[in-house]
């Protein structure tokens, strides 16, 4: 056996992604574990060994298990249906009876934290996972965690929808529920650090972050920072149950699993036993420094990310307004050019200022004359070269954000608007000389007036993005 072996499940989930980094410049060897080998597997570590393997597949799990020391079990099935416990129970003892039958040394487990006699379902169900690993002989780290706080996060994506969507919430009891959220970046620390932690038997660590809240306080801490104003008025009725109904409606992305959230928010999530402070050298941040720090880190991957390793890039695609990218609303779609790249890109580098915006140019001076009367810039900045732009550059109301010659152009608007916007040209070279030009508005609204503009002004977004990359692909193809 390689005594230092990792094996990592979950890898295409958001805990086992975020760990997959993490864990990328460690000296041990790592395989991942994955169902399908053709889904997730593009963006792990050129040294990571790939290997299928599933929970409900026993000969699969020994196969995966083999020569391992340490297994980290990030598996749920909560987003598979009614019968999620069942099936969280049947992947947990196939998966501990491999780990004990391939001489695993250590397994790592993420459940929930809470306590009472009275557990929801959800939280039932984690640590009831929990005690099947413990009690399959391979010694066990078992971390129990409240909210985790972090960009794509569910918790914190549900968060975000309601106190971005609704500036009145009537709040029922749960609302006032404690818990003990945790930052993503300390989650994964602690699951790092349970690598090299001395055990000798199996042991439950509660972990949580520096602040214990309220649900309604975190919700509060999210709309501080993100300057929205909203009231709460708290309700003695809207059980969990008609709280999660309700929660379809107007979060209808999160459904499905937040129902099961939300149903189990009877439950305190605080840390009763503190001794994980002594066991692990870390200290977590508080609510507001790990808001703050989603938020930063959100943007700071927006900026640095090609949006069309995010979206699909093959074929003609318009997506829909309600496609997110964190908490943008995004509209991209594809045109081929029969053109190479150097010549399809020259129509983009060329935008704004004297040659315009190629399409619909009366509704582009209309907006420009209605940002002049709300004391934005207008179009009257135009452009500081007709033939090229620089990262910093303004184009009538955009300013260049990112600039890569024929390939491409990011702008960032500093028009008055309810939220913020960027409009992306990216090129990608197909065979026989032609390209793929893809074109991306994205709009972070701000609060539910953000969300309001954007949809009333979808239809003629629609046929002015539609228009316009079709007249810029026509301009190349002119020469």
């Amino acid at each position: 056996m390689d005594q230092q072996r990792i094996l990592l499940t979950g890898v295409t989930g958001y805990v086992g992604g975020r760990l997959l980094g993490a864990l990328e410049g460690s000296e041990r060897p790592l395989r991942c574990m994955v169902r399908d080998p053709t889904l997730g597997t593009t963006r792990l570590p050129a040294n990571a060994e790939v290997v299928v393997g599933d929970a409900f597949d026993p000969e699969s799990l020994s196969h995966a298990t083999e020569d391992v020391h340490t297994a980290f079990y990030l598996i749920h099935s909560m987003g598979s249906g009614e019968d999620f416990e069942e099936r969280d129970r049947l992947a947990a003892k196939n998966f501990a009876d491999a780990a004990r039958g391939s001489g695993v040394r250590r397994i790592i487990y993420l459940g929930g934290l809470g306590s009472g006699g009275d557990l929801s379902d959800h939280l039932r169900s984690r640590q009831e996972v929990g005690r099947i690993l413990r009690e399959s002989g391979v010694p066990t780290v078992e971390l129990r965690a409240s909210i985790v706080i972090g960009s794509g996060s569910l918790s914190f994506e549900m968060i975000r929808a309601l106190v971005e969507r609704l500036p009145v919430m009537v709040t029922p009891k749960w609302v006032r529920i404690r818990a003990q959220p945790i930052a993503i970046e300390d989650l994964i620390q602690y699951l790092v650090e349970s690598l090299d932690i001395e055990l000798r038997d199996s042991v439950i660590y509660e972990i949580g972050g520096a602040d214990e809240v309220s649900y309604g306080e975190i919700m509060q801490e999210y709309a501080r920072q993100r300057d929205l104003r909203r009231l709460m008025i708290p309700v003695p009725f809207l059980t969990p149950h008609l709280s999660s109904l309700w929660l379809g409606l107007v979060t209808p992305i999160y459904a499905r699993i937040g129902r099961k959230l939300i149903s189990s928010l009877r439950n305190a999530s605080v840390v009763e036993n503190d001794r994980a402070l002594s066991a692990f050298g870390i200290r977590p941040r508080g609510l507001s420094a790990a808001i703050a720090r989603a938020l930063t880190n959100e943007d700071q991957a927006f900026a640095e990310t090609r949006w069309s390793d995010a979206l699909s890039s093959g074929g003609d695609i318009t997506l829909t307004p309600d496609r997110r990218y964190g908490s943008r609303i995004v509209d991209s779609r594809t045109l081929e050019s029969r053109h190479a790249p150097e010549v399809a890109f020259r129509p983009i580098r060329r935008i704004g200022g004297t040659a315009g915006w190629y399409f619909g140019s009366a509704l582009w001076r209309l907006r420009g004359f209605v940002d002049l009367l709300v004391g934005g810039v207008g179009l009257r900045r135009g452009r500081r070269d007709p033939e090229h732009v620089a990262p910093g550059d303004t184009v009538d109301f955009w300013r260049v954000e990112a600039y890569e010659p024929d390939r491409l152009l990011r702008l960032r608007a500093e028009m008055k608007l309810p939220g913020r916007a960027w409009l992306q040209f990216e090129l990608d070279p197909l065979d026989q000389g032609r390209t793929l030009v893809r074109q991306t508005a994205l709009f972070d609204p701000h609060g539910l007036w953000g969300l309001a503009y954007w949809y009333a002004l979808y239809p003629i977004h629609r046929v002015m993005f539609a228009g316009m990359l079709k007249r810029i692909v026509q301009v190349a193809e002119e020469g």
